[in-house]
């Protein structure tokens, strides 16, 4: 009998984590000797919700490059599944990747098109990357974008990540908290995110600690007496408007032992009228300082709503649509599949641009040339324009934004910890006029083509 198994990926594996035609193609290439060196792009075609994106998920992808290794025991499970080489297999048991990444870098705000990745290297070397870096930077950016979305609809109350047990599996558990995050999220409920991402994580209760006690009133207490300086009770069990009363007698026994009840959490009902109704007794009881945390099926669209109507709410915890980055308007039943469908497309091979141009769908048509892109400003700092120019045609308005990642194989760039990434995440998306941030009919960037691209 087999043992169970984690299945989780580590750096023995993760060579594996490509789709086959990765190998196939480099088996082929192999054969015909051809070492081009070429340049992929990574980019959107479109914006699912919105009409920004906040870039995420370049860390992961720039440790995959760089750590990309073929063992023995991955050599040889190929060599048994019999349709690749040996000659091949043997030329992947060295390798390493000796290009050059170019990228903008986390946290920034971009736009459709705009290429937020240049892999520049041997063409069999640079195909290997595209499964893993479109699996990573489409998810991250996914949630990335949606937190911010989230957070701008908060006006400044605090959001909260709870996704993590409805996540589509367990990385992307904790690279939805690292994205939202970065998309603006004050912290996350999985521990294990706090700790390898130095991300706050915080938690309140849940209803099982308040139904396996005889009373409500005997669980809140309980719950303040093991975190006197923390407490945040879950009102909803039964009945939210008992479950406040239980809370405020709680809230002054609290007082008389010289402690505070921090808030009262709401997750389930309408949210309007019991927070309302919960302030309202709260302030009666003189519990003014008691702040109220909602949860239960929230986004962007369900807070802005609660929010224009008046909820007296101060926090909030958003966990399915924010961990799937949930690309639909919760109020009309409008969108899509949860899913950013960012491309990694050939854009130069051995110096020469080269596109894609598909009759039959031109809207996949790809751009050539290794590209870059610089961001114009208006005079008080706001942004303007991007306008996408090739590689070698710089302009003297703006400044770029892809930097050197790596050069030669080599790591170039210092990657800043999270909080710094969310501090600038914060102050670009200040910079973008809010006529783009609307949370429906949103305004499209200007996105400009330089002369010599439209030539090409």
């Amino acid at each position: 009998m087999n043992a169970p198994r984690s299945a989780l990926l580590t750096e023995d594996n993760m060579s594996l984590f490509v789709d086959y035609y990765q190998l196939t193609m480099g088996q082929a290439d192999f054969n015909a000797q051809n070492d081009a060196v070429i340049t992929a792009n990574y980019y959107v075609r479109s914006v699912p919700q919105g009409q920004y994106l906040i870039a995420a998920g370049l860390e992961q992808v720039i440790h995959y490059i760089l750590n990309l290794r073929f063992t023995d025991a991955v050599l040889g499970w190929l060599a048994q599944r019999g349709d690749l080489q040996a000659d091949y297999l043997a030329s992947l048991k060295d390798f390493r990747f000796d290009g050059s990444v170019f990228a903008v870098p986390e946290g920034t705000p971009v736009f459709p098109n705009e290429p937020m990745i240049n892999v520049t290297g041997r063409s069999r070397d640079v195909q290997l990357f595209e499964t893993y870096l479109l699996c990573v930077m489409n998810f991250q950016t996914l949630i990335a974008t949606k937190a911010s979305r989230i957070v701008q609809a908060a006006r400044g109350r605090p959001v909260f990540d709870f996704g993590a047990r409805r996540a589509h599996g367990r990385d992307a558990g904790i690279l939805s908290a690292r994205a939202a995050f970065i998309g603006g999220a004050k912290g996350t409920s999985l521990v294990l995110a706090g700790h390898y991402f130095d991300i706050p994580y915080v938690g309140t209760m849940a209803h099982k600690f308040v139904s396996e006690r005889p009373t409500e009133l005997e669980a809140f207490r309980d719950y303040a007496t093991a975190f006197p300086n923390s407490t945040t009770l879950l009102i909803d069990t039964y009945d939210t408007i008992q479950g406040v009363r239980n809370a405020c007698i709680v809230a002054k026994e609290m007082e008389a032992r010289g402690t505070r009840l921090r808030a009262v959490r709401l997750d389930s009902g309408d949210l309007l009228t019991l927070s309302r109704e919960v302030r309202r007794i709260l302030d009666a009881d003189g519990l003014d300082y008691v702040q109220i945390i909602a949860s239960h099926e929230l986004d962007e669209f369900q807070i802005d709503t609660l929010l224009e109507n008046g909820a007296p709410l101060d926090s909030f915890g958003v966990g399915t649509r924010l961990a799937t980055g949930a690309n639909f308007n919760s109020l009309t039943g409008e969108g899509a599949p949860s899913a950013l469908g960012g491309v990694y497309k050939l854009v130069e091979s051995d110096g020469k641009p080269v596109g894609k141009r598909s009759l039959d769908e031109p809207a996949k048509a790809t751009v050539p040339g290794k590209k870059q892109i610089y961001r114009i400003t208006d005079a008080v700092g706001n942004y303007a324009k991007d306008c996408v120019t090739l590689w070698d045609e710089p302009i003297t308005e703006g400044q770029p934004l892809l930097v050197p990642i790596i050069q030669d194989g080599e790591l170039v760039y210092q990657f800043p910890n999270l909080h710094e990434i969310q501090r600038r995440m914060i102050a670009e998306l200040k910079k973008l006029p809010n006529s783009h941030k609307n949370l429906t009919e949103a305004v499209p960037y200007p996105v400009e083509l330089h002369s010599a691209l439209k030539d090409l």
